[in-house]
């Protein structure tokens, strides 16, 4: 699915005689297939990892280093307002740490523009550093919040239902 929406949102830009011109997701399918074959079907799935588990990081160790750190330094509390702060932290530094490959990914995912994720990272880099992290503010607009429901509504059940 992933793939089917950077090639249609990535059409409008083409010129008009370059577009895929999708009639539906079933239409670029067979058509992706028919003349690309089927590994085009996973196109940026590399990168698509790499910017998963370094999500993961991002999100989970980052909130949980900070939230001790800063309990330990008692900058913060044990409560919303505190985990609020952590979970902002760490919604920002996923973004930070994830926004290349998704630069990455989505460039990759577009098309067949590049040849694979190595002529694209050195082709993005070429452009300047800055251009890995095209879109950061709307990537951090559309993640941080999601971050910080998530630890606030975690540490929320934490209390109601504590290890035993």
């Amino acid at each position: 699915k992933q793939w089917y929406q950077r090639r249609v949102r990535g059409d409008i830009k083409q010129p008009e005689a370059e577009r895929y011109n999708y009639k539906h997701v079933v239409d670029g399918t067979s058509r992706i297939i028919r003349s690309e074959g089927i590994a085009a079907l996973f196109r940026g799935v590399g990168p698509n990892c790499g910017r998963a588990a370094l999500m993961n990081i991002g999100q989970v160790a980052f909130y949980d280093q900070t939230k001790d750190t800063l309990l330990r330094l008692e900058v913060i509390g044990d409560n919303t307002r505190g985990h609020f702060v952590c979970s902002f932290l760490a919604g920002t530094a996923a973004t930070l740490i994830t926004q290349p490959f998704d630069v990455v990914k989505t460039r990759v995912m577009q098309g067949s523009r590049y040849s694979g994720v190595f002529q694209c990272i050195i082709a993005t880099a070429k452009e300047g550093p800055k251009s890995f992290y095209k879109g950061f503010v709307p990537a951090w607009v559309r993640l941080s919040p999601q971050t910080i429901l998530t630890w606030i509504m975690l540490e929320k059940l934490r209390k109601i239902f504590p290890a035993t």
